[in-house]
């Protein structure tokens, strides 16, 4: 028996296209998409690796006070928030200010280490008690001290507790708004009001009165020492409002300043070791390529700006800013870009009007309740109507798309709902006051 084996071997073509995404071309999107503060950090970082790459070193907020018209630099700088500490640190000077260094303090001192950013004690008193040794008083008494300090609020346990602790600190808190916020904060929080009045023995009024103070208190007393310190937007276009019409202008001076290192580079083009050429080389393209993004950047971000200006007249036109639905694709395809490039360029990019600054995303929305409406332009009648309602006779949802009928605007009640939401409107029996 023979076995014959029978190899074949056959060459195959197969043709097909592929997009290399070289380094330099991911970085050059990535730099479209970082906003002011991503960029000025992408470039510092640069020029620590390429001894040509020089950054002017000049802060955000001082570039802008030297662009702004004179006289104008003080309200560039009024809007730089305060520098303050943590609660944390608050709190632990007031407790060295305040209390005698005594085993009591100790304790205080203990609890709060478990103070989180929002104010609020996140260990119980008897776990604190088996990890420190004190007694039930102790903790308690701690407890009370912690709750004495500043902001008001301090060391509780619950929000129920928080709003307690602020109400007993102030004067002018009504007279009833703790021993219901103690004893009946259930039925207050659920609008359960005409048992509490009851139960009181007073009138709606005078529950509703009670119910807008609390609504005044702060739900997270420590949440302003968390306050992010970043919270000025530096523009990256400015829209100016000239005789000549509206004149829309690239803040140049909020981009890194990038220069080249000339006297280096001349003094190193000299050697002849061509390891060093190459190197002077390298670096040299790279701080051209980088050079030239920085400027690409900024050219398309001031050409989808003005793509927005010619698009949404009305907008800049009118004080109640109505927008008319626009998508990304219509701008990329005016522009002849890729309609990711424009999602890039309008993504943490910001317009300075004269009254606002608006995120360049913002003026991208789509239509709803008929072919010339945005959904913006829909809630703001929707908002318009609510605000307008009677409060002691709120408008439902079916009232709501009846009346937005009339206006040419057609939505379903779900849609309704779904846009209250969005503007975090409560419903009808939860706007109806008692005045």
């Amino acid at each position: 028996m023979k076995f014959q084996q029978q190899f074949q071997q056959k060459q195959q073509q197969q043709q097909s296209q592929r997009l290399a995404m070289t380094q330099e071309l991911q970085q050059s999107i990535q730099i479209l998409q970082y906003n002011t503060e991503e960029l000025w950090r992408f470039v510092a970082e640069k020029s620590l690796e390429n001894p040509l790459l020089e950054v002017q070193e000049e802060s955000n907020v001082a570039a802008l006070a030297s662009s702004a018209p004179a006289g104008d630099s003080q309200t560039y700088l009024s809007q730089i928030p305060d520098q303050h500490g943590s609660l944390f640190e608050s709190l632990i000077e007031q407790i060295h200010l305040n209390y005698r260094d005594t085993e009591l303090r100790r304790l205080v001192l203990y609890l709060v280490e478990f103070v989180d950013l929002n104010g609020y004690l996140t260990t119980t008193l008897e776990e604190a008690q088996k990890q420190t040794g004190a007694t039930p008083i102790q903790m308690l008494d701690a407890l009370t001290l912690l709750q004495q300090l500043d902001p008001a609020g301090v060391g509780a346990r619950s929000l129920q507790e928080s709003l307690m602790l602020q109400t007993e600190r102030d004067q002018q808190a009504p007279e009833l708004a703790y021993i219901i916020l103690e004893e009946d904060f259930e039925p207050f929080v659920q609008r359960k009001w005409p048992e509490i009045a009851k139960k009181y023995q007073i009138d709606l009024p005078q529950v509703q009165l009670i119910f807008d103070y609390v609504r005044s208190l702060s739900p997270a007393p420590g949440a302003a020492f968390g306050a992010p310190e970043g919270l000025y937007i530096v523009p990256d276009l400015t829209l100016l409002d000239t005789p000549e019409g509206w004149q829309l202008r690239s803040n140049r001076r909020s981009m890194p300043n990038v220069k080249l290192q000339s006297r280096y580079f001349e003094k190193m083009s000299q050697t002849n070791d061509p390891e060093v050429q190459k190197y002077l080389k390298e670096k040299k393209q790279e701080f051209d390529w980088i050079t030239k993004t920085i400027e690409q950047r900024g050219d398309t971000i001031m050409r989808v700006g003005q793509a927005i200006l010619e698009r949404q007249p009305n907008f800049f036109a009118e004080t109640t800013r109505p927008l008319k639905p626009m998508q990304l694709k219509e701008i990329a395809e005016e522009l002849g870009l890729h309609e990711s490039t424009i999602s890039r360029a309008v993504n943490g990019k910001y317009l300075e009007t004269p009254f606002g600054v608006y995120e360049l995303r913002s003026f991208f929305t789509h239509a709803s309740g008929g072919e010339d409406l945005s959904v913006d332009t829909t809630r703001q009648a929707l908002q318009e109507l609510i605000d307008a309602e009677n409060k002691q006779k709120p408008l439902s949802d079916q009232k709501i798309v009846e009346l937005l009928a009339t206006k040419g605007i057609e939505l379903s009640r779900r849609t309704v709902a779904k846009y209250r939401d969005q503007l975090h409107i409560p419903s009808s029996s939860k706007r109806k006051r008692f005045e």
